[in-house]
């Protein structure tokens, strides 16, 4: 990888073909995963685990990077992921902050409307 850009750029285009391992790879062995609606996930275990488990409800994601800004090692991105399953596309406005620390991903926040997930697990209208 050339830097951090190009290690975010990297880790979100293989959600598009997911493999839990993967994309784990991508995160430091003490690396945080943080939904903001949701609990954060400690360990790069334990993000492989939830990326698995998530994986059994939706088949993919397509990250769709608007803008990309890189501030020494702090990425900051404005994209629509795409989760594809259930059948469908469900399109989710997101922004996502990742802090890299010696070429891996040391945290990861998303931002984003939890009520756009609920519809599309189909929980609420």
């Amino acid at each position: 990888m050339s830097g951090p850009d190009a290690l975010v750029r990297a880790m979100c285009r293989s959600w598009s073909d997911p493999d839990p391992d993967r994309i784990a790879a991508f995160f430091a062995e003490d690396a945080v995963y943080h939904n903001i609606p949701m609990e954060p996930i400690a360990g790069r275990a334990a993000i492989r685990d939830f990326i698995a488990g998530f994986l059994t409800t939706f088949d993919a994601i397509d990250f769709e990077i608007h803008h990309q800004v890189v501030a020494g090692e702090i990425v900051m991105n404005e994209r629509t992921d795409t989760l594809r399953g259930n059948g469908r596309d469900t399109p989710l406005p997101v922004m996502g902050v990742f802090e890299v620390r010696d070429g891996e991903i040391a945290a990861w926040r998303d931002y984003f409307d939890m009520a756009a997930i609920n519809r599309a697990f189909g929980l609420s209208g």
